[in-house]
């Protein structure tokens, strides 16, 4: 599974995985504490911890649980303030070697998230695929408004006075569906973090995507029987990692390896790289067929 460079959050334990929201639906917290164990042995540098819509007091309970089996750094996945600080407050950083948590993440839209830095330092995720337009929350939708975004959200955190270095962001710049990639999101993606890359004043920094969203609505495998999604996971690290992509959240239990050009899913993402609109669509199509 193991890519050299690429450090992996483990996704598993996230309300929006169906088998995990029936584990938290049931109440088995045993269940989520075996899914912290399988992503530990399976190789996750971080877990990620989304509890969903459940209470604060839920999110610190389960942070302590799961630090009692794993040595791993936790990343503590939400969108709610009070949900992150009560995660961030249960954090042991004595129980994971001294490491930071990762804070799971801060857009635009919510700079008031770094306060929360006062309370326990953490590794902020910065979502860099919208912007701030009018006061309102905007997609970006080509590679200069996702740079520039970058640019904004990294000189916020460091105007807040706390101790962030380049080090401490994580880069998330945005990654949707290849099936339904009409509009040329891949490539805004690899040209935004190409610029990102080649920034010196960012130099240092990491970054990041949900991987699993790059094949959500693809099947499992090919009309052949192959696999599908980890080979065309695959074929964007191999893409992604020269460009700066060092991290990923993904799922210990695919084979992430980097291709050879002649791989068929090599060949298909160029391909969806050199389409536009629908006919990018029907390369993902026959690579499936």
């Amino acid at each position: 599974m193991a890519i050299e460079g690429l450090t992996i959050i483990g996704e598993t334990i996230n309300d929006s995985v169906p088998s995990t929201h029936k584990l938290f639906d049931a109440g088995d917290i045993e269940g989520l504490l075996e899914l912290a164990r399988m992503q530990d042995a399976g190789g996750a540098a971080y877990i990620d911890v989304n509890i969903g819509p459940r209470s604060p007091e839920f999110m610190a309970d389960l942070v302590r649980k799961i630090q009692a089996v794993t040595a791993k750094p936790l990343s503590i996945d939400t969108p709610d303030p009070d949900i992150a600080s009560a995660g961030l407050d249960a954090y042991n950083p004595d129980r994971a070697g001294g490491a930071k948590p990762v804070l799971n993440s801060i857009s635009p839209l919510r700079t008031e998230m770094f306060g929360l830095y006062r309370a326990r330092p953490f590794k902020p995720i910065l979502l860099v695929s919208e912007r701030v337009e009018d006061g309102r929350s905007q997609p970006c939708r080509t590679a200069e408004e996702t740079y520039q975004a970058t640019k904004s959200l990294v000189q916020k955190a460091r105007d807040t006075g706390y101790a962030f270095t380049n080090d401490d962001f994580i880069i998330d710049p945005g990654i949707a569906p290849i099936a339904s990639d009409a509009e040329g999101n891949l490539k805004r993606l690899l040209d935004a973090m190409a610029r990102i890359h080649q920034d010196a004043d960012l130099a240092g920094l990491h970054m990041s995507v949900g991987l699993s969203n790059f094949t959500v609505m693809l099947p499992p495998k090919r009309a052949d029987g192959s696999p599908l999604k980890s080979p065309l996971e695959s074929a964007f690290l191999t893409k992604a990692m020269p460009l700066g992509l060092d991290m990923v959240i993904g799922s210990v239990k695919r084979k992430y390896e980097l291709l050879p050009e002649d791989h068929p899913a090599m060949i298909c993402v160029n391909q969806v790289l050199r389409a536009d609109g629908f006919d990018a669509i029907m390369r993902v199509r026959d690579f499936y067929s």
